[in-house]
């Protein structure tokens, strides 16, 4: 097999059946037989590689997970129903009671709620760095520390974080680096390369690309993968086979799709930076990105996020929202159609003013997830909204 993504994506199949298909078909079953006692005996003891059951694994699901390992240059993996179950289950395989987590305080909400309401019920504590403070995170690491997490780049704020020097710390300190790699995509960013040992996906997102399916997905080390496959195994939050077929031919158009999201993404930045109407712009590939360079290093391209200041707060930032006709408002990203969100009104607004401003949800902050549209349409609805 090519080692060339495009090729990857597209080539990477199951096995064909008596049919002889050129395209995988879809295996809606909950179970599988097997030729007799032997066969069935053999195959729950693992002796053999078989399906059993579509809890644990069906050739859809696998023929997924192995087009993202590939891509990631990771050793195995496991998909999930969603992204957020994708994370959990890899807290819940690898944590026990009494162990610390050191993480990016910029990380999803969902995340931030397992790290501040639900883990703490099995005494897992997290502690927390800023975007900018990068060199305190040795001093956060306690004995009973066992893994540094990380989103880059952010939600919703677009900041990164350099992997490399996480990957150094992590290895340092003997600590397993998990990366949620979700806005960048294995086509953009491969976390593994930088030391990563597990590398986290909301294929929700870019990897579906079109709004349709839930997924998720973990790839990484395969002693890791084994602990994280045996806990979902018994827990069930294993990814359906429609969706799996479904993102394993989304995965096939994923280069082309992100190399065009990314340029309507730095052409929309580029005209936001020039607007009256914004105070600031933050893209990872605008030269004004505060991690510019690390950036540079460490993409492929910018991504599709572009995070905004609307000038006025958040009055600016609904009237904003309520003058949009042509872009979609909506909670997801990395959608064809483009999204734009408020996050200090709606998707954060339960967060203290104190707490929003700590990850960079500044009050007139807008989130726009630019699909594929025609790139004018999407700036002349933007400017109209900016205008009102």
């Amino acid at each position: 097999m090519s080692k060339n993504f495009e090729t990857q994506a597209i080539r990477t199949q199951t096995e064909r059946s008596q049919f002889s298909e050129h395209s995988t078909p879809l295996y809606l079953t909950s179970s599988f037989v097997f030729d007799d006692a032997e066969d069935m005996r053999a195959s729950f003891a693992e002796e053999k590689e078989k399906n059993l059951y579509s809890r644990f694994s069906n050739p859809n699901t696998t023929e997924f997970v192995n087009k993202i390992v590939a891509m990631e240059g990771a050793e195995a993996g496991y998909a999930f129903a969603t992204g957020m179950a994708a994370v959990f289950s890899t807290f819940g395989a690898l944590l026990n009671a009494g162990d610390h987590i050191v993480s990016c305080r910029s990380v999803f909400g969902s995340t931030h709620s397992l790290f501040t309401k639900y883990l703490p019920k099995w005494n897992i504590e997290t502690s927390y760095f800023k975007i900018n403070e990068v060199d305190r995170i040795e001093s956060l690491i306690q004995p009973n520390t066992k893994i540094l997490y990380a989103e880059t780049p952010t939600n919703p704020a677009v900041d990164i974080l350099d992997l490399e020097l996480l990957g150094s710390i992590a290895k340092k300190h003997n600590l397993l680096l998990v990366i949620d790699n979700c806005f960048a995509t294995p086509y953009l960013q491969n976390p593994i390369k930088f030391g990563a040992d597990l590398v986290i996906h909301s294929a929700t997102k870019l990897i579906d690309g079109q709004g349709r399916v839930l997924g998720g997905v973990v790839v990484g080390k395969e002693e890791l993968i084994r602990e994280i496959y045996m806990f979902s195994r018994n827990t069930g939050p294993a990814m359906s086979p429609f969706n799996a077929w479904v993102l394993s031919k989304s995965l096939e158009t994923l280069s082309i799709r992100v190399e065009k999201h990314c340029e309507n993404a730095l052409k929309v930045a580029q005209f936001l930076e020039e607007h009256p109407k914004v105070n600031l712009v933050k893209y990872p590939f605008l030269k004004s990105h505060p991690q510019y360079e690390i950036a540079k290093k460490q993409m492929r391209l910018g991504g599709n996020i572009v995070a905004f200041e609307v000038k006025g707060g958040i009055e600016a930032g609904r009237n904003f929202l309520n003058s949009i006709k042509v872009c979609s408002l909506s909670a997801n990203l990395g959608d064809t159609r483009t999204i734009v969100t408020h996050p200090a009104s709606t998707t954060h607004s339960k967060l203290s003013e104190e707490d929003r401003l700590e990850v960079g949800i500044t009050d007139g902050l807008v989130r726009c997830s630019v699909g594929l549209e025609n790139v004018e349409d999407i700036i002349n609805d933007l400017n109209q909204a900016l205008n009102n």
